[in-house]
Protein backbone atom coordinates (compact mmCIF):
# COMPACT_ATOMS: atom_id res chain seq x y z
CA UNK A 1 0.00 0.00 0.00
CA UNK A 2 1.12 2.94 -1.10
CA UNK A 3 1.64 6.35 1.33
CA UNK A 4 1.01 9.98 1.14
CA UNK A 5 3.74 11.94 0.74
CA UNK A 6 2.20 15.38 -0.46
CA UNK A 7 -0.91 16.51 0.82
CA UNK A 8 -2.19 20.06 0.08
CA UNK A 9 -5.29 21.55 2.30
CA UNK A 10 -6.74 24.40 0.85
CA UNK A 11 -3.65 26.11 -0.04
CA UNK A 12 -3.74 30.27 -1.02
CA UNK A 13 -1.26 32.47 -1.78
CA UNK A 14 -2.06 36.41 -2.13
CA UNK A 15 0.17 39.18 -3.32
CA UNK A 16 -0.34 42.76 -2.99
CA UNK A 17 0.27 43.97 -6.02
CA UNK A 18 2.73 47.55 -6.13
CA UNK A 19 2.88 47.60 -2.47
CA UNK A 20 6.84 48.54 -2.46
CA UNK A 21 8.11 49.80 0.47
CA UNK A 22 10.55 53.04 -0.06
CA UNK A 23 14.34 53.05 1.21
CA UNK A 24 13.29 56.05 3.29
CA UNK A 25 10.49 57.86 4.78
CA UNK A 26 10.45 60.70 2.23
CA UNK A 27 10.49 57.91 -0.51
CA UNK A 28 6.92 56.47 1.14
CA UNK A 29 5.65 60.02 1.51
CA UNK A 30 6.30 61.34 -1.77
CA UNK A 31 5.05 57.71 -2.69
CA UNK A 32 1.80 58.67 -0.92
CA UNK A 33 0.99 62.31 -2.08
CA UNK A 34 1.40 60.99 -5.65
CA UNK A 35 -1.82 58.42 -4.90
CA UNK A 36 -3.24 61.71 -3.09
CA UNK A 37 -3.13 63.86 -6.60
CA UNK A 38 -4.01 61.05 -8.64
CA UNK A 39 -0.74 60.98 -10.46
CA UNK A 40 1.14 58.15 -11.84
CA UNK A 41 2.08 55.57 -9.26
CA UNK A 42 6.03 55.27 -9.74
CA UNK A 43 5.57 51.84 -7.32
CA UNK A 44 3.34 50.54 -9.12
CA UNK A 45 2.50 47.08 -11.25
CA UNK A 46 4.15 48.14 -14.83
CA UNK A 47 2.67 46.00 -17.80
CA UNK A 48 1.85 43.17 -15.29
CA UNK A 49 -1.08 41.47 -17.37
CA UNK A 50 -4.25 40.51 -15.80
CA UNK A 51 -5.04 36.62 -15.71
CA UNK A 52 -8.48 37.25 -13.80
CA UNK A 53 -7.33 36.76 -9.92
CA UNK A 54 -7.27 40.13 -9.11
CA UNK A 55 -9.36 41.70 -6.54
CA UNK A 56 -8.39 45.22 -5.74
CA UNK A 57 -5.00 45.95 -5.54
CA UNK A 58 -4.61 42.31 -4.43
CA UNK A 59 -3.77 39.21 -6.16
CA UNK A 60 -4.45 35.47 -5.74
CA UNK A 61 -1.70 33.46 -7.01
CA UNK A 62 -3.16 30.56 -5.44
CA UNK A 63 -6.88 30.08 -4.30
CA UNK A 64 -8.66 26.74 -2.03
CA UNK A 65 -5.91 23.84 -3.81
CA UNK A 66 -6.02 21.02 -2.60
CA UNK A 67 -4.98 17.24 -3.79
CA UNK A 68 -2.61 14.32 -2.73
CA UNK A 69 0.38 12.77 -3.84
CA UNK A 70 1.41 9.02 -3.12
CA UNK A 71 4.85 8.02 -3.44
CA UNK A 72 6.45 6.79 -6.53
CA UNK A 73 4.01 9.04 -8.51
CA UNK A 74 4.70 11.62 -11.04
CA UNK A 75 2.39 14.56 -11.11
CA UNK A 76 2.15 17.13 -13.82
CA UNK A 77 0.97 20.46 -12.82
CA UNK A 78 -0.01 22.24 -16.18
CA UNK A 79 -1.43 25.73 -16.74
CA UNK A 80 -1.43 28.79 -18.89
CA UNK A 81 1.37 31.83 -17.58
CA UNK A 82 0.27 33.12 -14.44
CA UNK A 83 -2.15 30.38 -13.51
CA UNK A 84 0.05 29.98 -10.15
CA UNK A 85 1.75 26.91 -11.39
CA UNK A 86 5.27 28.16 -9.93
CA UNK A 87 4.31 29.81 -6.94
CA UNK A 88 2.63 26.44 -6.07
CA UNK A 89 6.18 24.88 -6.35
CA UNK A 90 7.86 27.52 -4.09
CA UNK A 91 5.22 27.03 -1.42
CA UNK A 92 6.18 22.98 -1.25
CA UNK A 93 9.72 23.81 -1.61
CA UNK A 94 9.58 26.11 1.39
CA UNK A 95 10.53 29.16 -0.65
CA UNK A 96 7.41 30.95 0.48
CA UNK A 97 4.76 30.83 2.98
CA UNK A 98 0.99 30.06 2.03
CA UNK A 99 -1.39 33.14 2.86
CA UNK A 100 -3.93 30.11 4.30
CA UNK A 101 -4.20 26.88 4.25
CA UNK A 102 -1.30 24.06 4.37
CA UNK A 103 1.13 21.58 2.71
CA UNK A 104 2.32 18.85 4.42
CA UNK A 105 5.55 17.16 2.80
CA UNK A 106 6.75 13.74 3.95
CA UNK A 107 10.45 13.41 3.02
CA UNK A 108 13.26 14.74 2.10
CA UNK A 109 12.53 17.31 -0.84
CA UNK A 110 15.16 18.12 -3.85
CA UNK A 111 14.22 21.21 -6.31
CA UNK A 112 14.49 22.46 -8.94
CA UNK A 113 12.74 25.55 -9.98
CA UNK A 114 14.99 28.56 -11.80
CA UNK A 115 18.77 28.13 -13.29
CA UNK A 116 21.11 27.74 -10.42
CA UNK A 117 18.87 27.59 -7.36
CA UNK A 118 20.82 27.17 -4.69
CA UNK A 119 24.04 27.59 -5.91
CA UNK A 120 26.61 29.97 -4.55
CA UNK A 121 28.35 31.94 -7.68
CA UNK A 122 31.67 32.43 -6.48
CA UNK A 123 31.95 28.56 -5.58
CA UNK A 124 33.30 26.21 -8.04
CA UNK A 125 30.63 23.28 -9.24
CA UNK A 126 32.58 20.63 -7.18
CA UNK A 127 32.17 23.10 -3.86
CA UNK A 128 28.13 23.48 -4.62
CA UNK A 129 27.45 20.04 -5.23
CA UNK A 130 28.65 19.22 -1.75
CA UNK A 131 26.72 22.26 -0.75
CA UNK A 132 23.77 21.34 -1.91
CA UNK A 133 23.65 18.10 -0.49
CA UNK A 134 24.83 19.42 3.05
CA UNK A 135 21.40 21.18 2.64
CA UNK A 136 19.92 18.73 1.58
CA UNK A 137 20.98 16.33 4.94
CA UNK A 138 23.12 14.19 2.78
CA UNK A 139 26.73 13.82 4.95
CA UNK A 140 30.32 14.36 2.96
CA UNK A 141 31.01 10.31 2.41
CA UNK A 142 27.31 10.35 1.39
CA UNK A 143 28.14 13.09 -1.56
CA UNK A 144 31.84 11.24 -2.25
CA UNK A 145 29.75 8.72 -3.55
CA UNK A 146 27.84 10.18 -6.01
CA UNK A 147 29.97 13.07 -7.29
CA UNK A 148 31.51 11.56 -9.70
CA UNK A 149 27.79 10.40 -11.20
CA UNK A 150 26.79 13.91 -10.59
CA UNK A 151 29.33 15.18 -13.21
CA UNK A 152 29.19 12.61 -15.57
CA UNK A 153 25.54 12.94 -15.82
CA UNK A 154 25.89 17.13 -16.61
CA UNK A 155 28.85 16.19 -18.73
CA UNK A 156 30.76 19.19 -16.81
CA UNK A 157 34.18 17.45 -15.74
CA UNK A 158 36.62 19.84 -17.91
CA UNK A 159 34.34 22.98 -15.89
CA UNK A 160 33.88 21.51 -12.51
CA UNK A 161 36.22 22.92 -10.05
CA UNK A 162 35.37 26.82 -12.30
CA UNK A 163 33.72 29.04 -10.15
CA UNK A 164 29.99 28.83 -11.39
CA UNK A 165 29.74 32.51 -12.22
CA UNK A 166 31.43 31.63 -15.14
CA UNK A 167 28.84 28.86 -16.36
CA UNK A 168 26.86 29.42 -19.19
CA UNK A 169 22.86 29.36 -18.16
CA UNK A 170 22.67 26.19 -20.06
CA UNK A 171 25.89 24.65 -18.11
CA UNK A 172 24.48 25.88 -14.70
CA UNK A 173 20.98 23.72 -15.67
CA UNK A 174 23.24 20.66 -16.04
CA UNK A 175 24.79 20.80 -13.08
CA UNK A 176 21.96 21.73 -10.83
CA UNK A 177 19.59 18.81 -12.27
CA UNK A 178 22.45 16.32 -11.70
CA UNK A 179 22.61 17.90 -8.29
CA UNK A 180 18.94 17.52 -7.81
CA UNK A 181 18.35 14.10 -9.13
CA UNK A 182 21.44 12.34 -8.20
CA UNK A 183 21.64 13.42 -4.25
CA UNK A 184 18.38 11.15 -3.41
CA UNK A 185 15.55 13.28 -2.78
CA UNK A 186 12.15 11.82 -1.98
CA UNK A 187 10.53 13.80 -3.57
CA UNK A 188 11.79 15.84 -6.96
CA UNK A 189 10.03 18.83 -7.72
CA UNK A 190 10.78 20.54 -11.16
CA UNK A 191 9.98 23.45 -12.81
CA UNK A 192 10.09 24.42 -16.96
CA UNK A 193 13.53 25.70 -15.89
CA UNK A 194 14.55 22.12 -18.08
CA UNK A 195 13.35 24.24 -21.11
CA UNK A 196 17.03 25.68 -20.81
CA UNK A 197 18.74 22.78 -21.60
CA UNK A 198 19.19 21.49 -25.25
CA UNK A 199 17.12 18.41 -26.57
CA UNK A 200 19.72 15.52 -25.78
CA UNK A 201 20.13 16.95 -22.23
CA UNK A 202 16.31 17.28 -21.89
CA UNK A 203 15.68 14.02 -23.23
CA UNK A 204 18.21 12.38 -20.63
CA UNK A 205 16.19 14.27 -17.77
CA UNK A 206 13.26 13.23 -18.55
CA UNK A 207 14.47 9.56 -18.46
CA UNK A 208 16.09 10.20 -15.08
CA UNK A 209 13.16 11.55 -13.39
CA UNK A 210 11.79 8.05 -14.67
CA UNK A 211 14.18 6.09 -12.95
CA UNK A 212 13.75 8.31 -9.96
CA UNK A 213 10.09 7.25 -9.60
CA UNK A 214 10.87 3.77 -10.63
CA UNK A 215 12.63 3.55 -7.35
CA UNK A 216 9.83 4.57 -5.42
CA UNK A 217 10.67 8.55 -5.61
CA UNK A 218 8.31 11.01 -6.26
CA UNK A 219 8.24 13.82 -8.58
CA UNK A 220 6.33 17.01 -9.34
CA UNK A 221 6.51 18.13 -12.93
CA UNK A 222 5.52 21.76 -14.06
CA UNK A 223 5.54 21.50 -18.11
CA UNK A 224 4.49 23.71 -21.23
CA UNK A 225 5.23 20.56 -23.43
CA UNK A 226 2.28 18.48 -23.27
CA UNK A 227 4.10 15.69 -24.96
CA UNK A 228 6.77 15.24 -22.23
CA UNK A 229 3.66 15.97 -19.97
CA UNK A 230 1.96 12.74 -21.78
CA UNK A 231 5.42 10.07 -21.86
CA UNK A 232 6.37 11.11 -17.70
CA UNK A 233 3.60 12.00 -15.77
CA UNK A 234 1.17 9.05 -14.27
CA UNK A 235 -1.50 11.79 -12.64
CA UNK A 236 -2.19 15.55 -13.97
CA UNK A 237 -3.68 18.80 -12.16
CA UNK A 238 -5.22 21.49 -14.63
CA UNK A 239 -4.90 25.11 -12.34
CA UNK A 240 -6.48 27.57 -13.76
CA UNK A 241 -6.63 31.60 -12.23
CA UNK A 242 -4.99 29.96 -9.10
CA UNK A 243 -7.55 27.61 -8.61
CA UNK A 244 -7.48 23.61 -9.63
CA UNK A 245 -9.81 22.93 -12.78
CA UNK A 246 -9.30 19.41 -13.51
CA UNK A 247 -7.28 16.55 -11.98
CA UNK A 248 -7.30 12.61 -13.00
CA UNK A 249 -5.65 10.91 -15.53
CA UNK A 250 -3.23 13.00 -17.51
CA UNK A 251 -4.81 12.47 -21.22
CA UNK A 252 -7.71 13.89 -20.11
CA UNK A 253 -6.55 16.42 -18.53
CA UNK A 254 -4.36 17.67 -21.23
CA UNK A 255 -7.07 18.04 -23.40
CA UNK A 256 -9.14 20.15 -21.04
CA UNK A 257 -6.24 22.38 -21.24
CA UNK A 258 -6.04 22.19 -24.58
CA UNK A 259 -10.06 22.70 -25.16
CA UNK A 260 -9.70 25.93 -22.89
CA UNK A 261 -7.13 26.86 -25.45
CA UNK A 262 -9.93 26.76 -28.10
CA UNK A 263 -12.18 28.41 -26.65
CA UNK A 264 -10.26 31.45 -26.79
CA UNK A 265 -8.87 31.12 -30.44
CA UNK A 266 -7.80 33.64 -31.86
CA UNK A 267 -5.55 34.56 -34.99
CA UNK A 268 -3.83 37.56 -33.73
CA UNK A 269 -2.41 38.18 -30.57
CA UNK A 270 -0.27 41.51 -29.40
CA UNK A 271 0.57 43.24 -26.58
CA UNK A 272 2.55 46.43 -26.22
CA UNK A 273 4.78 45.17 -23.18
CA UNK A 274 5.95 41.88 -25.06
CA UNK A 275 6.96 38.63 -23.68
CA UNK A 276 11.05 38.36 -23.13
CA UNK A 277 13.73 40.22 -21.48
CA UNK A 278 15.92 43.35 -21.46
CA UNK A 279 17.46 42.12 -24.89
CA UNK A 280 14.75 40.34 -26.95
CA UNK A 281 10.87 41.25 -26.69
CA UNK A 282 7.99 39.01 -28.63
CA UNK A 283 4.91 42.07 -29.16
CA UNK A 284 2.98 40.48 -32.11
CA UNK A 285 1.72 36.91 -33.47
CA UNK A 286 -0.68 36.91 -36.81
CA UNK A 287 -1.55 33.98 -38.59
CA UNK A 288 -2.85 34.70 -41.84
CA UNK A 289 -3.15 33.71 -45.90
CA UNK A 290 -2.92 35.44 -49.35
CA UNK A 291 -5.97 37.48 -50.06
CA UNK A 292 -7.54 37.24 -46.39
CA UNK A 293 -8.62 40.17 -44.51
CA UNK A 294 -5.90 39.05 -41.40
CA UNK A 295 -9.28 38.20 -38.90
CA UNK A 296 -9.92 34.73 -40.21
CA UNK A 297 -9.14 31.53 -38.30
CA UNK A 298 -10.09 28.88 -40.43
CA UNK A 299 -7.46 28.37 -43.43
CA UNK A 300 -7.88 26.09 -46.94
CA UNK A 301 -4.74 23.58 -47.28
CA UNK A 302 -4.78 24.62 -50.68
CA UNK A 303 -4.09 27.86 -49.94
CA UNK A 304 -0.34 29.28 -48.10
CA UNK A 305 -0.08 29.89 -44.56
CA UNK A 306 1.41 32.92 -43.26
CA UNK A 307 2.59 33.25 -39.60
CA UNK A 308 4.12 36.79 -39.11
CA UNK A 309 6.31 37.25 -35.61
CA UNK A 310 6.75 40.86 -34.48
CA UNK A 311 9.83 41.75 -31.99
CA UNK A 312 11.53 44.30 -30.56
CA UNK A 313 15.53 44.24 -30.20
CA UNK A 314 17.23 46.07 -28.05
CA UNK A 315 20.97 44.50 -27.77
CA UNK A 316 21.47 42.75 -30.92
CA UNK A 317 23.26 39.55 -30.85
CA UNK A 318 23.61 37.45 -33.83
CA UNK A 319 22.95 34.29 -32.14
CA UNK A 320 18.98 35.27 -31.01
CA UNK A 321 16.68 32.40 -32.87
CA UNK A 322 13.23 33.57 -32.82
CA UNK A 323 10.60 31.35 -33.96
CA UNK A 324 7.60 28.84 -32.66
CA UNK A 325 6.58 25.18 -32.25
CA UNK A 326 3.29 24.40 -34.30
CA UNK A 327 1.48 22.10 -31.93
CA UNK A 328 -1.74 19.42 -32.67
CA UNK A 329 -4.92 20.07 -30.67
CA UNK A 330 -3.82 17.43 -28.51
CA UNK A 331 -0.63 19.01 -27.68
CA UNK A 332 1.48 17.05 -30.65
CA UNK A 333 4.54 19.26 -32.13
CA UNK A 334 4.15 18.95 -35.79
CA UNK A 335 7.08 20.97 -36.65
CA UNK A 336 9.60 23.70 -34.65
CA UNK A 337 11.03 26.33 -36.60
CA UNK A 338 13.20 29.18 -36.04
CA UNK A 339 14.35 32.59 -38.55
CA UNK A 340 18.09 30.89 -38.49
CA UNK A 341 16.90 27.71 -40.08
CA UNK A 342 18.80 29.23 -43.74
CA UNK A 343 22.47 28.22 -45.05
CA UNK A 344 24.82 30.57 -42.81
CA UNK A 345 25.78 32.29 -45.88
CA UNK A 346 22.04 33.39 -46.35
CA UNK A 347 21.36 34.37 -42.53
CA UNK A 348 21.33 38.36 -41.67
CA UNK A 349 21.61 39.05 -38.27
CA UNK A 350 18.52 41.02 -36.67
CA UNK A 351 19.22 44.89 -36.10
CA UNK A 352 18.08 46.86 -33.33
CA UNK A 353 14.81 48.23 -33.60
CA UNK A 354 11.20 46.70 -34.29
CA UNK A 355 10.90 43.44 -36.95
CA UNK A 356 8.38 41.50 -38.20
CA UNK A 357 9.39 38.09 -38.62
CA UNK A 358 7.31 36.23 -41.29
CA UNK A 359 7.23 32.40 -41.90
CA UNK A 360 5.32 30.28 -44.70
CA UNK A 361 3.91 26.85 -44.24
CA UNK A 362 3.38 25.86 -47.88
CA UNK A 363 0.34 24.30 -49.45
CA UNK A 364 -0.72 21.02 -48.93
CA UNK A 365 1.33 20.54 -46.06
CA UNK A 366 -1.23 20.30 -42.88
CA UNK A 367 -3.73 18.19 -42.34
CA UNK A 368 -7.24 19.08 -41.49
CA UNK A 369 -7.66 20.06 -37.68
CA UNK A 370 -7.20 22.66 -35.08
CA UNK A 371 -3.15 23.76 -34.75
CA UNK A 372 -1.88 26.11 -32.15
CA UNK A 373 1.70 28.26 -32.27
CA UNK A 374 3.84 28.39 -29.37
CA UNK A 375 6.79 30.90 -29.74
CA UNK A 376 10.16 30.13 -29.11
CA UNK A 377 13.14 32.51 -28.59
CA UNK A 378 16.73 31.09 -28.12
CA UNK A 379 20.32 31.73 -27.59
CA UNK A 380 21.67 29.27 -30.06
CA UNK A 381 22.88 26.17 -28.25
CA UNK A 382 22.90 27.90 -25.09
CA UNK A 383 19.71 28.50 -23.52
CA UNK A 384 16.00 29.54 -23.66
CA UNK A 385 14.79 33.09 -23.51
CA UNK A 386 10.99 32.57 -24.31
CA UNK A 387 9.34 29.25 -24.40
CA UNK A 388 5.03 30.64 -24.17
CA UNK A 389 2.13 28.74 -23.63
CA UNK A 390 0.07 28.55 -27.53
CA UNK A 391 -0.74 32.42 -27.53
CA UNK A 392 -2.96 31.81 -31.25
CA UNK A 393 -4.81 28.82 -32.76
CA UNK A 394 -6.61 28.36 -35.85
CA UNK A 395 -7.84 25.83 -37.88
CA UNK A 396 -6.87 23.91 -41.68
CA UNK A 397 -9.50 21.81 -44.12
CA UNK A 398 -8.90 19.79 -46.72
CA UNK A 399 -9.35 21.36 -49.83
CA UNK A 400 -6.67 19.81 -52.38
CA UNK A 401 -7.37 17.77 -55.66
CA UNK A 402 -6.41 14.38 -53.59
CA UNK A 403 -9.65 14.73 -50.84
CA UNK A 404 -11.95 14.43 -53.53
CA UNK A 405 -11.10 10.45 -53.82
CA UNK A 406 -11.08 10.18 -50.11
CA UNK A 407 -14.62 11.81 -49.68
CA UNK A 408 -15.41 8.67 -51.47
CA UNK A 409 -14.87 7.02 -48.28
CA UNK A 410 -16.44 9.02 -46.45
CA UNK A 411 -13.85 10.31 -44.27
CA UNK A 412 -13.50 13.47 -42.70
CA UNK A 413 -9.46 13.77 -43.53
CA UNK A 414 -6.48 12.00 -44.22
CA UNK A 415 -4.56 9.79 -41.75
CA UNK A 416 -1.71 11.25 -39.49
CA UNK A 417 -0.64 14.45 -38.11
CA UNK A 418 0.37 16.31 -41.81
CA UNK A 419 -1.21 15.49 -45.43
CA UNK A 420 1.64 16.65 -47.95
CA UNK A 421 0.83 16.56 -52.00
CA UNK A 422 3.87 14.94 -52.36
CA UNK A 423 5.26 13.40 -56.32
CA UNK A 424 4.50 10.84 -57.92
CA UNK A 425 5.43 9.67 -60.85
CA UNK A 426 4.36 6.44 -63.36
CA UNK A 427 6.75 4.96 -65.16
CA UNK A 428 5.78 1.99 -67.89
CA UNK A 429 7.62 -0.62 -67.93
CA UNK A 430 5.83 -2.32 -70.92
CA UNK A 431 3.34 -5.14 -71.83
CA UNK A 432 4.94 -8.43 -70.46
CA UNK A 433 4.97 -10.81 -73.09
CA UNK A 434 5.47 -13.83 -70.35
Amino acid sequence: MTRTVISVERLSKRYRLGVIGGATLREDLNHWWARVRGRHDLLGPIGVPDHGNRQGGEIWALRDVSFEVQEGEILGVIGRNGAGKSTLLKILSRITAPTSGRAVIRGRVGSLLEVGTGFHPELTGRENIYLNGTILGMTKAEVDRKLEEIVEFAEMAPFIDTPVKRYSSGMTVRLAFAVAAHLEPEILIVDEVLAVGDASFQKKCLGKMEAVAAHGRTVLFVSHNMQSVQSLCTRCVLLNRGQPEVEGAVESVVDAYLRGAESTEKPIWADPVGLGDNEVRLHRVHVLADGSDGKASVFFSNKPIRIDLEVSIQRPNPAFCIGFDLMTSRGETVFRTFNTDVPPHQYTPLSKGRTILSCVVPTGLLNAGRYFVAPRVALHGRSWILTADPLISFSVSLAHGQSAFWNLLNEANWPGVIAPILEWKAVPLGNDSR
